[in-house]
Parts: C-alpha cells; sequence; structure tokens
C-alpha cells in the first residue's frame, strides 16, 4: 500500500547529517565524532580491495599534477616566496592528518583557484605596504583559527542547509567546466610554443643542433641619454611535431581511459575482467602513453617536472618555520590584529568550497551510509590550514573536481544494461596513501619524469567531463536540444512543463555564465560571493516565478523522488512504506 506524505518546503536539513543547531557548543561537531568514528574499523577494513588499489593509483595522478600546476602558478604569482616544494609538503601531510582523523575522508583536499587569487591579491597588497608577505600569512592563518573555533563551537555549518541543489550544480558545473577549458587552453599553449611548419629544412641547415636555444641580441638606444642596451636573450626554436604528439597523447590518455570505463559496464569478456580493466582504466591509460612517447625518439614532449629534496623555493629569504615577529623587518602591530580582514575572506572561501564539496558527495543518490562531518571537517582543514601558516606553506581546501572523481572511483555500479550505483566504498586508506605517495613524488623524480605532461591534461580532461554525469543540471542543459519524445522519465521532466523546466535551466545558465565573467576578471576576488547570490535567488524565485511543487521537481535534493498533486491539495511525496 503506497503512504502519501505531505512534503515541506523549508530548508530541512538531510537528517543523517544533523544540519541542525544542537545549542549546546561545538554540539555539532561532538555528533560528527560520534557518528563517524564508530566505523573507523571498517574504514580500514573496506580498503581490502581491488577497486580502492586502482582508485589510489588514479587520485595519485589527479593530485599530483595540479599541485605541480599551482605550485609554479604561485611561485610566479609571489615571486617564489612558495612554490612547488611547499605545496607538495602540505598537501602531503594535511591529507594524511585529514583522511586519519575526519569525518568525510573521501574528501581529497588541495590548491584551489580561488586561494591562488587570495595569494596573489595578498602579495600585492604587501608589497605595496613594504610588509613582510610570509610573515603575514601566519597572522591571517592565527585569525583563520580563531574565526573557525567560533563558528564551529556555534554549530555555524547549519547555515549549509540552506546551499540547496541549485547553488549545488551551479557551482560543480562551473569547477568541471575550468578542467575542461584549462585542459584545451594548455593544449593551445602548446601549439603556440610548438607551431606546426610545413618545411623545417630551412631550420636545420647550417645548425649542428637545431634544437639547442639559440642566442639572439637586442639592441635598445635611448635617445634622451645616448645610452646603448643591449639585451641576450635565448631563443628556443620551435620542435617539429611536438603539438601533433601532445594531442594525441592527451586525447589517447582520454578515450582509453573513457572507454574502459564504459567497458567495465558491457557484456564483452567475463565480469571480473571487465570490472578489473575497469578500474585500472586511468592507469592503463596513462603507462600506454608513457609507452608511446618513450618510443618515438625524434620528437621532443613536455616532461614532467617534480622538484629535487625538501628545500625551500627561495632559500635566501626564508626557511621551513617563520618567525610571526618578522624575518627580515619587524612586523607592525596594527596588522596583526588587521590580519583578520583578509582571513575572514580566506574563511569564506575554504567554507563555500569544502561544504559545497561535502554536499555534492553526501547526496543521497550516492547512497554513501556512514555520514558526513560538516562540522568537524571544517574545523580540521581550516584548522590545519592556520597553523601550517608558521611553516610557510599553503593552506588547502576540499578540491571538488578530484573528490567527486574519488568518489566516483570507488563507486560500486549494479550490473545490467542500466547500471545504477549499489553502493560507495567509503574508507580512509585510499585518501591516506594518495597523500602519502604526493608527499615521497620529490624522491620519485626519475621516474615521474617519464611522464609527459600531455598525457596528464587528458586526466584533467577525463575528470572534468567524467565529473559532469549526474548533475541534473548539465542533463537539463542537453535536454534544451533534444527533442520533447525524447526525454528521461524524470520529476524534472514528466512533472515540469516543458518550456517551464527551460527557463529554470537558462535561469541557472545565466548564473554560470556570471560566475565565469567574474572568475576571469580583476575582480575574482568576489567570486565567492556572487555564489552566496545564488541562494537567495532561489529563495525569490520559489512561490513567484516558479511554484512549490515546481521548485521540488527541479530542486530536489534526490533525484528518485516522484511527487504527485491533488486538486486542492497540497504536494505529496509518494512513498512506498508498507502500512
Amino acid at each position: 500500500m503506497k503512504l502519501f506524505l505531505p512534503v515541506s518546503f523549508s530548508p530541512e536539513p538531510p537528517p543523517e547529517d544533523h544540519l541542525t543547531s544542537t545549542g549546546r557548543p561545538f554540539g555539532g561537531m561532538i555528533q560528527d565524532i560520534k557518528r563517524r568514528y564508530q566505523h573507523y574499523k571498517s574504514d580500514m577494513t573496506d580498503a581490502l580491495n581491488s577497486q580502492v588499489l586502482a582508485a589510489v593509483i588514479f587520485i595519485y595522478f589527479a593530485a599530483l599534477s595540479p599541485a605541480i600546476t599551482f605550485g609554479g602558478l604561485l611561485a610566479d604569482k609571489v615571486e617564489n616566496m612558495m612554490g612547488v616544494p611547499e605545496l607538495l609538503i602540505s598537501t602531503s601531510i594535511q591529507g594524511i592528518i585529514f583522511c586519519f582523523v575526519a569525518a568525510q575522508p573521501i574528501l581529497v583536499i588541495g590548491f584551489s583557484g580561488p586561494l591562488l587569487v587570495f595569494e596573489e591579491a595578498f602579495y600585492a597588497f604587501c608589497k605595496s605596504q613594504d610588509i613582510e608577505y610570509i610573515v603575514g600569512r601566519v597572522w591571517v592563518g592565527v585569525w583563520l583559527v580563531i574565526i573557525v573555533v567560533i563558528v564551529v563551537a556555534c554549530d555555524g555549518s547549519v547555515l549549509v542547509r540552506f546551499i540547496s541543489r541549485f547553488t549545488q550544480e551551479i557551482f560543480s558545473i562551473l569547477i568541471s567546466l575550468i578542467f575542461i577549458y584549462e585542459t584545451f587552453a594548455k593544449l593551445g599553449r602548446t601549439f603556440h610554443s610548438h607551431p606546426l611548419i610545413l618545411n623545417y629544412d630551412q631550420l636545420n641547415a647550417s645548425v649542428e643542433n637545431p634544437w639547442q636555444p639559440k642566442v639572439e641580441e637586442t639592441v635598445i638606444y635611448d635617445n634622451n641619454t645616448g645610452n646603448t642596451t643591449i639585451i641576450i636573450s635565448n631563443i628556443k626554436p620551435p620542435f617539429p611535431n611536438t603539438a601533433l604528439l601532445s594531442m594525441c597523447l592527451m586525447f589517447g590518455c582520454f578515450f582509453i581511459a573513457f572507454f574502459l570505463r564504459q567497458f567495465k559496464n558491457g557484456t564483452f569478456l567475463p565480469g571480473k575482467v571487465r570490472r578489473l580493466l575497469g578500474d585500472f582504466g586511468v592507469p592503463i591509460a596513462i603507462f600506454l602513453m608513457i609507452v608511446l612517447d618513450y618510443n618515438i625518439n625524434d620528437t621532443y614532449t613536455q616532461k614532467l617536472m617534480v622538484p629535487k629534496g625538501l628545500a625551500v623555493s627561495n632559500p635566501a629569504k626564508r626557511g621551513w618555520l617563520i618567525n610571526p615577529f618578522g624575518e627580515h623587518q619587524s612586523f607592525p602591530v596594527w596588522l596583526m590584529f588587521a590580519s583578520c580582514v583578509p582571513a575572514l575572506l580566506v574563511f569564506i572561501l575554504i567554507f563555500l568550497e569544502s561544504q559545497i564539496t561535502t554536499l555534492i558527495v553526501s547526496k543521497p543518490e550516492r547512497k554513501m551510509v556512514k555520514g558526513s562531518g560538516f562540522h568537524f571537517d571544517l574545523l580540521l582543514l581550516v584548522g590545519m590550514g592556520g597553523f601550517s601558516a608558521i611553516f610557510g606553506v599553503p593552506w588547502l581546501s576540499a578540491a571538488t573536481v578530484r573528490t567527486v572523481t574519488h568518489a566516483n572511483a570507488l563507486t560500486v555500479m549494479s550490473k545490467g544494461p542500466k547500471p545504477v550505483i549499489e553502493k560507495v566504498m567509503e574508507q580512509r586508506v585510499s585518501g591516506i596513501l594518495v597523500a602519502l605517495l604526493v608527499g615521497l613524488s620529490i624522491l620519485m623524480e626519475p621516474i615521474l619524469k617519464l611522464i609527459p605532461m600531455s598525457a596528464l591534461f587528458g586526466i584533467f580532461l577525463y575528470m572534468g567531463v567524467t565529473s559532469l554525469n549526474g548533475i541534473q543540471l548539465w542533463d537539463r542543459m542537453l535536454l534544451l536540444f533534444i527533442p520533447k519524445k525524447y526525454h528521461p522519465d524524470e520529476p524534472y521532466a514528466t512533472q515540469v512543463s516543458t518550456g517551464r523546466m527551460h527557463l529554470f535551466t537558462l535561469i541557472q545558465t545565466a548564473c554560470l555564465i556570471i560566475l565565469w565573467i567574474v572568475k576571469s576578471s580583476p575582480a575574482s576576488l568576489a567570486l565567492p560571493f556572487i555564489l552566496i547570490l545564488t541562494i537567495p535567488l532561489r529563495m525569490l524565485m520559489t512561490g513567484r516565478l516558479f511554484s512549490e511543487t515546481e521548485m521540488k521537481c527541479l530542486d530536489a535534493d534526490d533525484a528518485k523522488v516522484t511527487f504527485e498533486e491533488e486538486p486542492g491539495q497540497d504536494v505529496y511525496c509518494e512513498s512506498q512504506m508498507p502500512l
């Protein structure tokens, strides 16, 4: 017998996450610990599976490549005060600690674009005021710890319940599109550095080694002073076929990994063999591209660059321990207190990215049963970041695409033509091993330098594309170009008129475009605040532009919920509970 239960449209939190204020200091954090730590033993034993091993190898490359890329960008933005060594050490040590004690160890923590923008802006401010940037970060870290303790003590994470699917999916697609865009941007830069040339004979003529850098002298004459300046620069000639081979390696890695992911649910070969190939699809793709690149000796490709040793990026100006009162000059007392302002901005960045990421991986359709820890994980993540500032290493947040990819790699799907999620292997070991391997990468430089960067670009593309899977907004964006008769049997397509569904999709798409414009502009620090504005926008739309029935179908937390509306009655959710 079907039981009809009235649906409440207030922003009620999922009961398994306990996003309600306890009224006690640190009450939410204590609940997180009690709920998760009872599963601590199974968090270790559940990792004894080949799929977990495959996830470790995959996520290792997925975490290492952004760490090195962001490390190089960070070094350039802050004039080498922090760089790849600091980011690798920070990712490794904080990752190990986090996965050992966190309430949601599926999260993959790492550096992100918004944090890079903040570091650049804060460095520019410190330089303009003749303040030591690396010391200023220590005091920002102190205030970070103070802020997060106050927020967690007051159960501040309960505000996450107002972040509905409307905002979550806009944010998810934004991060996924950034990964896809960066992949093609890097490939474009490769084509720009090594353009296709029809005839290299002229380049080879009269040069013993045409691929050695050439010296070019530029003479500049100043009419006012009469001085002559000679600028000597090394000009690297374009390498033949580099761009083409890089493109082949990138798309080859992507398509092999993607094919093996689909092959896992096919009918060819026995099920165990299919699952093994599917689970190890990404490592297999990377290995094949390494072999291909290694055997093409006459074409240059850029390789993965890993630093040697544990030296800081700029040993002349800093060490591994930062003096909070000044390294080379006295730090102003007023700035010790004024640092609370940039600390608040950093906290908002970490809070939004980490909490939205936790919401995304904790969706009911993922069927995760051990719960999440919004309060405790926030305290742990921000607290570690604040404390690590005294060692001069970057603070980190939960990385959305890497986390979703990690969860997908640990997901067990059912058999059959339409596989559905059976469970997620919720455990701590994969995250611990990934963080440990990232730290050990400094010692594996001779091996890692064999990996072509273009193959890792393919992994970036794979993560961006596969993380779009299961996002309702993305599915509805595709429905804009699909005739109605081919629409899926989902509440948002069957119980809402097609025009209204498309209007809702276009509004979300407009929000996504605005966020992209802000991200790409000098006002990129405002990105989290623009994202927050989507929350009141969704509330304003409910009851005005869209009825509560339509909003519940379009913005439901669980994609499998169905709805019925009786004439003159409230909306009812159909439950299959027997009486």
